[in-house]
Formats: C-alpha cells, sequence, structure tokens
C-alpha cells in the first residue's frame, strides 16, 4: 500500500454486524474477518476520505499518537495483504 493516500475498503469488501451476536465482521470475496475493540474502530474509518493521520486523530487513542500511527499501519498494511483494504491517490 503506498503511504500517503486514503484508506478504504476494497470493492466487494464491507463492514457487517452478526445478526446474532451484533460483533463486527469484514467481509471480503471468500473470506471473512471477525474484528474486535480498535480493528471495528479502524475499519469504520477507512471510507477513502481520511489519511492515516486523520484516522488517529478520530481514534482519539490515550496512547502516544507514534504508538497508535503504527498500530493503524500495522493492521493497514495486514488488512493489505488479504486484499481487503486499498488507497486512493493523495
Amino acid at each position: 500500500m503506498r503511504h500517503g493516500g486514503r484508506p478504504r475498503l476494497r470493492r466487494g469488501v464491507r463492514l457487517i454486524a452478526d445478526p446474532l451476536t451484533g460483533r463486527a465482521i469484514l467481509l471480503g470475496p471468500e473470506r471473512a474477518l471477525l474484528l474486535d475493540g480498535p480493528a471495528h474502530a479502524i475499519v469504520a474509518l477507512l471510507d477513502g476520505t481520511r489519511t492515516r493521520e486523520e484516522i488517529v486523530l478520530a481514534l482519539g487513542a490515550k496512547a502516544p499518537r507514534t504508538r497508535v500511527l503504527a498500530d493503524v499501519e500495522a493492521f493497514l498494511e495486514a488488512l493489505a495483504a488479504r486484499r481487503l483494504v486499498e488507497e486512493t491517490p493523495p
């Protein structure tokens, strides 16, 4: 994933709530990920309008910003490796 763009869910990927448990699930072609806590909060912000830095600010984390940014970037890279997230051009 290139940095400087605005992360968003790839076409065909969507965030849903499990109808039985209400837990967040990220659905992609032939895959599903159950999301907990911060992962759900991050994915909910992936609409292609925010930069990585803006996502960190929107999370309003109590941890140091640099640590949260590193965690967000690692999570986004993991989602990109699974072809669930892409970045729009800056």
